[in-house]
């Protein structure tokens, strides 16, 4: 079942929708050559104690972890490590938190150091997808026209969206319905309805969509070794277009914040 939220509940949804991005950001910051994933996780886990925001990932169906560091082939859902991240390489990062009971959900890839023109290409193309798909996530919509905007996105640009993860619906609850899939059909799937708040997620990869988890039963990677990326916003469904709940408020004449 689809739970529409009142505006009581977007506007808890949206308070932490911003401590997310925040902290996402922050980290962003900290990615270097020589720096370790396991650092940027105790960074993550001071920021949000901070900040008076609980860790949604950590101890969730077992994940010992606040923040999830994907690199290169690895799609979502890669673990924290002594692993030192070296120039060239590309790091999706990935956090939850949960601020009053209401949880927040968003995610990034960057570019560590210089990177190659097609992680580049990657990393654009994939954020762009995400900003296509918010545009469809329109009042009276159907949910398929947002996973089209991003397919159709990705692949006329040569990559290939991930078929077995998918954005989801979020609230009082980490995962709720509805799925939101990165490929589809347009004009099919449930309507859009004033209230509905779900995450629109892409996970793009360069070469084949398939993927495989890791022994360690967490770390999706692609079978063919090629690399990923993967962003992501929380949205609001209203009466006057889609709100990113996880988009932090622009200064007047700044640029806008992804």
């Amino acid at each position: 079942m689809i739970i529409c939220k009142s505006p009581a509940e977007i506007e808890k949804l949206r308070r932490s929708g911003q401590v997310v991005r925040q902290v996402l950001l922050e980290t962003k910051d900290r990615v270097r050559p020589g720096e370790t994933t396991l650092e940027l996780e105790r960074f993550v886990e001071k920021r949000l104690r901070e900040l008076g925001a609980k860790p949604a990932s950590k101890g969730y169906r077992g994940y010992p972890w606040c923040l999830c560091t994907s690199v290169n082939n690895e799609i979502v859902h890669g673990m924290p490590s002594n692993r030192r991240l070296r120039e060239g390489d590309i790091i999706g990062l990935d956090l939850g938190v949960i601020v009053d009971g209401y949880y927040g959900d968003s995610a990034l890839t960057v570019p560590v150091g210089k990177i190659s023109p097609q992680a580049e290409k990657l990393i654009r193309v994939t954020a762009e997808s995400l900003e296509l798909g918010i545009q469809q996530a329109r009042y009276g919509n159907r949910l398929g026209d947002i996973s089209f905007a991003v397919q159709q996105h990705v692949e006329r640009n040569g990559f290939s969206v991930v078929r077995e993860m998918v954005g989801h619906g979020i609230g009082r609850e980490y995962h709720e319905e509805p799925q939101v899939p990165n490929f589809g059909r347009p004009g099919h799937g449930p309507v859009l309805k004033e209230g509905m708040v779900f995450t629109i997620e892409p996970m793009v990869n360069v070469g084949d969509y398939a993927m495989r988890i890791l022994d360690d039963q967490w770390t999706a990677v692609t079978v063919d070794g090629s690399l990923s990326a993967h962003f992501e916003h929380t949205i609001a469904v209203t009466r006057n277009g889609p709100e990113v709940l996880s988009r932090l408020p622009v200064a007047s004449g700044a640029a806008k914040t992804a």
